[in-house]
């Protein structure tokens, strides 16, 4: 069997690209591969060698000139990236920015948000997409959306014009939930709040797009993030680049690769609900739908009536007592799946179902596929 030599041009500046790059690793490992990982110009971007004679390339694509010269190169390509627009001769791996957009949504509106924002410039490492489906989302939820636009005259290169972005801020209504486009203007909007004495997340709660353990943990406070599937995206692309080398055709249909998860942390973590009693309530939900806690008893854990618990749910939040505590209690499962590896019998117990086969029955009616599923696949 011949010898694939394959190139990875992935920045690993971030987690999302590390992960891509160690699971297309571990594939090309065990394929025998010989991998290029991250090889540069003399001006420090990633490049592949004038004299590199590969078989296939895996990339996120970033730049014009990586996708003039990877065409040139006229060997499968697989871009793992929505920066820029797709072209007919590479196949594409890249997160659904629909249900990253629907995630983020219902994050926020369950903090009691009403009042929303993107702040997305444009920086080079997303697309357009990104913001335009939260916003969407947004409108379809049956709110309003601000969006930052950038004058074109930002300081300090990528960076954001810091007086103009407090400015768009300070005429936004409170409290204010804001999708940033990933870990990077989030940092900048933590900063901006800062400067201008702007309470997070009393005032204005950040949701990154991405997530990023460095970024996202050392930032005061810390910032909540959606957790991409970059594991799964890197693993996609490697199977997909595989089949291509073997003379598959380029197919037109973009692979989309749903999001994990909310990384819930510090910016967001607040109740924007007027009512104390619903606040109450929702915190009686969250301290105990993982003990199996029914309706009834939060309506007497709370001292109000069912009617009235329902009515609140309903007319607040647009959703039911019973619904808010399945979506608690099936959250706590998703992360018990993926940050632990406790066996479903375990998770069962510890989410208040009677037995692994009934949290597995629950669970997939509920997601359309199994709790081993969902941990395989993530």
């Amino acid at each position: 069997m011949k010898n694939l030599h394959v190139g990875i041009l992935v920045e690993t500046e971030d987690t999302w690209g590390r992960n891509i790059v160690e699971s297309v690793c571990r594939f090309g490992q065990k394929e025998k591969w010989t991998l290029l990982i991250g090889p540069r110009n003399e001006q420090g971007q990633l490049s592949l060698p004038r004299v590199w004679g590969g078989h296939g390339v895996i990339a996120a694509f970033r730049q014009p000139s990586t996708v003039q010269q990877l065409k040139q190169l006229q060997v499968p390509v697989v871009d793992v990236s929505s920066t820029l627009k797709k072209k007919d001769w590479f196949a594409r791996v890249e997160t659904d920015d629909r249900a990253r957009a629907k995630m983020a949504v219902e994050h926020l509106v369950s903090r009691g948000i009403q009042h929303f924002a993107c702040y997305a410039p444009s920086i080079g490492r997303y697309s357009d997409l990104r913001a335009t489906e939260f916003k969407a989302c947004v409108e379809s939820a049956g709110y309003q959306c601000a969006m930052y636009t950038p004058d074109g005259q930002s300081e300090g290169g990528w960076l954001t014009n810091y007086a103009k972005a407090g400015q768009w801020l300070a005429k936004l209504p409170r409290p204010l939930g804001v999708f940033a486009g990933d870990p990077y203007p989030a940092r900048q909007l933590i900063e901006i709040c800062a400067l201008d004495g702007i309470r997070i997340p009393d005032d204005v709660a950040i949701l990154s797009g991405d997530d990023d353990e460095l970024l996202c943990n050392v930032a005061t406070p810390q910032i909540s993030s959606i957790e991409l599937a970059s594991h799964r995206i890197g693993e996609t692309a490697a199977k997909l680049l595989k089949r291509l080398m073997s003379g598959a055709q380029v197919s037109l249909h973009t692979r989309s690769i749903p999001p994990l998860r909310i990384r819930a942390r510090q910016s967001t973590n607040l109740l924007a609900i007027d009512d104390p009693e619903l606040v109450r309530m929702l915190r009686t939900i969250r301290e105990h739908a993982k003990d199996g806690i029914s309706v009834a008893e939060v309506a007497n854990a709370c001292c109000v009536s069912r009617r009235t618990l329902e009515q609140k749910f309903k007319e607040q939040l647009g959703r039911t007592p019973g619904e808010e505590i399945r979506r608690t209690k099936f959250e706590n499962v998703r992360r018990l799946l993926l940050d632990t590896d406790k066996s479903i019998e375990s998770i069962a117990y510890d989410s208040g179902f009677a037995s692994g086969a009934s949290l597995s029955q629950a669970f997939q009616k509920y997601f359309n596929e199994t709790p081993g599923e969902y941990r395989r696949s993530r």
